[in-house]
């Protein structure tokens, strides 16, 4: 078994690959490989990747199959201890493998480890320094777009973003692999909280860095798709990962929260694709009901604990800290 492995999803990110794996060269930590899994990509990605970068493992789907199939298939091929998902629109500091290492090595409890991502092209602002969850049914990264001298110190956090994240393989197995029926979006959230209802940590490194471009394949922050599809993952989400209890408490502050991302999607002229996701995510529980987790004593006691971090996490949103 190898140590590590980076495995990179792409979809039509031809113009970002060649930066993104020249960051990975410079690595001071070298002993790894590179698995890059093509989502069916248009833009002449698989060739370049065949020309330029011969030394790279390919792993060919023939059509986008979403993030989370891709890193699924990236993680069954690769024979490591460790996994690092890297977003295509990246650049990784030199130290970024060695610094995420040490800390994995130095917490057994950790199921995943962050870099602190920062945004390409004003690289002293934040761009995702790791996600929380809270009780309005929102995830969402309290560093974005504040300057990079914030959040220096490692953080828990309820989910590492994967764009630019290590995780222990073995995990997988007791946790569960990313649910490819959310396709993109939040489900790097969903993984995360399955791991902290097995009784495992998440946490931001502050000292790994690695710049982003951000939405890459979805070309901005806020359009149709991804609000659409965010929606529907979300409802999706909450479903899955609360328990019966968390259900009933929360539904009120999850209708609020629903409420005020709606007005937020009407004045982005985003409102049809916002009840359109909502729509889906209650299409997706009626289908796949078989993914919710099986609540056991252990889950039951984590969500307890979870629960608790959802309502401080309300508190954290409102201030932005």
């Amino acid at each position: 078994m190898g140590f590590l492995t980076v495995i990179i999803p792409n979809y039509n990110g031809k113009k970002y690959l060649g930066d993104c794996l020249r960051s990975l060269e410079k690595q001071t930590f070298v002993a790894f490989d590179v698995i890059i899994v093509d989502n069916g990509s248009t833009d002449g990605s698989v060739e370049y990747i065949k020309e330029k970068w011969p030394n790279v493992e390919l792993i060919e789907l023939g059509e986008n199959t979403g993030f989370a199939n891709a890193v699924n298939v990236g993680i069954k091929a690769a024979d490591a201890e460790y996994v690092f998902l890297l977003n295509n629109d990246t650049m990784c500091d030199e130290y970024v493998l060695e610094r995420l290492i040490k800390v994995m090595d130095n917490k057994k409890k950790l199921f995943s480890a962050q870099a602190k991502m920062l945004q390409m092209k004003e690289p002293h602002n934040i761009d995702d320094c790791g996600d929380l969850y809270c009780a309005l049914g929102w995830a969402f990264t309290p560093g974005k777009d504040a300057d990079n001298s914030h959040f220096s110190r490692r953080e828990s956090i309820t989910s590492a973003c994967a764009g630019a994240a290590i995780y222990r393989k073995e995990y997988f197995d007791k946790v569960g692999y990313f649910d490819p029926e959310h396709f993109c979006y939040l489900e790097d959230v969903d993984i995360g909280y399955r791991a902290r209802l097995k009784g495992y940590a998440n946490v931001m490194e502050p000292t790994a860095i690695v710049y982003h471009v951000g939405s890459g394949s979805s070309g901005s922050r806020y359009n149709a798709f991804k609000v659409e599809l965010t929606a529907a993952n979300n409802l999706f989400l909450i479903y899955k990962n609360m328990a019966a209890f968390q259900l009933f408490i929360n539904f009120i502050p999850i209708c609020i929260g629903i409420a005020i991302k709606h007005a937020f999607y009407v004045r982005k002229g985003l409102g049809k694709a916002h009840i359109k996701g909502l729509l889906g995510g209650f299409k997706k529980i009626a289908k796949f009901a078989n993914h919710r987790v099986i609540f056991g004593k252990k889950e039951i006691i984590n969500a307890f604990r979870l629960q608790i971090e959802l309502w401080v996490n309300i508190g954290r949103r409102i201030m932005n800290v």
